[in-house]
């Protein structure tokens, strides 16, 4: 063969070559574009599953896995989309990696299907590996149908992640749309729930459904909307005015959290202290009258900045995370507006759960206590107040983070020994001058004590009145329990930031080992 002929022949081989390798690209391309196309039409005004997660994370950080996953049903390609509805991937938010995964209604109503599942679950696997938070952007119709005990399987594994990941990784769901059946038990699992007002539905069983079997009407959204899941029932902790608002409530969640249980909490740099002086005055010098507490909170956390958990849900206790001298810290206040402050069971449960997570993930605890004490009353006592309260007990005795203490004003019986007391293990405990420590009021503890003197008294308003001024002045201060050492410091009002980073600041490098367990059985 001439040297031409060898010469023109490599050239045809290299063009052959050259068009399969641009053939190739262009495929991929090709198979890049269908597979990143919403599969059918959007609600109006709705973001599709990419956009979302463009919404949530930074810019350009987001890197998609299992895109050209395709459903395990039968047919032809266009019955089997790539993706099979679910779009899962990692990047970050304010530069810290998370995981995250969005459905897309667009496929199959945002049903799970055998391998959406298997995406899901390998990305909860991936975060648990690399010790990253977990976000779902839920928007979905539950199992899909089609595919049969296969798509149960999967909502079970996902669970099962869940459980695995609970205080280890933080865990957020979003639920942007329906979130029905099976589907709702896995954001019920996870550490936070946002919801959007009017568009969000979280419940297990629909309208239809109830009304065939029960003959009660009821809306979706009187069911599990958004406001019903925030007010009502509890299930969800954030309630936000759109999807934009959701997503950036996620991202302002994620500043007060670590990545996982083995890192500290993040710090910034701590800010200016916001003036004090006017906490001497908050306190109503009438024990009846109300006050809000967050007019003190804000006194005494880094630029006033509360983020509330459960805002609207149980509103006689507040529980929020904030920053101290640059450092996180989970709030929980007793909040005099709303029942006297008074802890329910809604109450209990809520801040059980806060505690419960703030100790998990190694967020000290600082606690403002203004509480007449458990509520009493048949409905309390047939719901179950003694067990469904003694959850909260329970949270603050088994939590080994930092816990400082301060009683702003009434600490009375049960409330007392729960709302963050020496005896539950609390590390630092500050009481205002104008706290009341005792097992109860003044007015019942003349009532309970001195029964029989009133009854037989000339006056018995006018020795009511003597009696309860001198209860009052003995058992109606914070000193006796100073005395005894249940508190470490009476302080001015004025200087409770001051006190508190101090004392936030010397529990650094606490240590509390615990015995060795599998688990502890709280009265669930």
């Amino acid at each position: 063969m001439t040297r031409e002929a060898t010469t023109s022949r490599t050239r045809e081989t290299a063009a052959r070559e050259s068009d399969g390798t641009a053939g190739r690209l262009a495929d991929l391309e090709s198979r890049w574009a269908r597979a990143v196309a919403p599969f059918g039409p959007r609600r109006r005004g709705e973001f599709g599953a990419r956009e979302r997660i463009d919404l949530l994370l930074d810019a350009g950080s987001f890197t998609e896995t299992g895109l050209f996953v395709r459903g395990r049903g039968s047919g032809d390609g266009a019955r089997r989309p790539y993706g099979d509805g679910v779009v899962t991937g990692y990047g970050t938010v304010d530069g810290r990696p998370v995981c995250v995964f969005a459905q897309d209604p667009t496929v199959h109503g945002g049903s799970m299907g055998e391998a959406f599942g298997e995406k899901t679950v390998a990305l909860m696997d991936l975060a648990l590996k690399t010790g990253c938070p977990v976000i779902g952007l839920n928007d979905g119709g539950g199992a899909r149908i089609q595919e049969g005990v296969a798509s149960l399987a999967l909502y079970a594994e996902l669970v099962r992640r869940n459980v695995k990941a609970s205080g280890v990784i933080p865990q957020i769901s979003v639920v942007l749309g329906p979130c029905a059946g099976g589907a709702a038990y896995s954001p019920a699992i996870t550490d936070f729930t946002v919801m959007v007002d009017g568009a969000s539905h979280m419940f297990v069983t629909g309208p239809d459904v109830i009304e065939a079997v029960t003959g009660e009407r009821a809306s979706a959204e009187e069911l599990g909307g958004g406001r019903t899941s925030n007010t009502v029932n509890g299930n969800a902790h954030f309630l936000a005015a759109d999807e934009v608002d959701a997503l950036d409530t996620v991202r302002d969640l994620l500043s007060y959290l670590p990545a996982n249980n083995l890192e500290p909490p993040p710090e910034y740099a701590p800010a200016p202290a916001p003036a004090g002086a006017r906490l001497d005055e908050i306190v109503p010098d009438r024990l009846g009258q109300a006050y809000d507490m967050r007019d003190i909170l804000r006194a005494v956390v880094d630029n006033g900045e509360l983020l509330e958990v459960q805002e609207l849900f149980a509103p006689n206790i507040i529980c929020a995370f904030a920053l101290v001298d640059g450092c996180s810290v989970g709030v929980v206040a007793n909040q005099p507006l709303h029942a006297a402050g008074v802890l329910d069971i809604d109450a209990s449960e809520k801040a059980a759960r806060f505690v419960r997570f703030c100790d998990a993930f190694g967020i000290p605890l600082l606690t403002f206590a203004d509480v007449p004490g458990y509520l009493s009353g048949v409905r309390q006592e047939q719901a179950g107040i003694i067990r469904r309260g003694a959850k909260l007990l329970y949270a603050y005795a088994e939590a080994t983070v930092p816990k400082v203490t301060v009683v702003v004003r009434k600490a009375y019986g049960g409330g007392y020994a729960v709302m963050g007391s020496k005896h539950l293990g609390a590390d630092i405990n500050l009481a205002w001058p104008t706290a009341r420590i005792a097992v109860m009021g003044a007015e019942g503890a003349v009532g309970v004590l001195h029964r029989r003197e009133l009854a037989a008294a000339d006056d018995p308003e006018a020795l009511r009145a003597r009696l309860v001024a001198a209860y009052e002045s003995t058992h109606g201060t914070p000193y006796p329990a100073a005395e005894r050492g249940y508190v470490d410091a009476v302080i001015a009002p004025r200087d409770t930031r001051a006190q508190v980073c101090r004392a936030l600041r010397a529990l650094r490098g606490k240590r509390a080992p615990m015995p060795q367990r599998r688990h502890g059985n709280i009265p669930l």
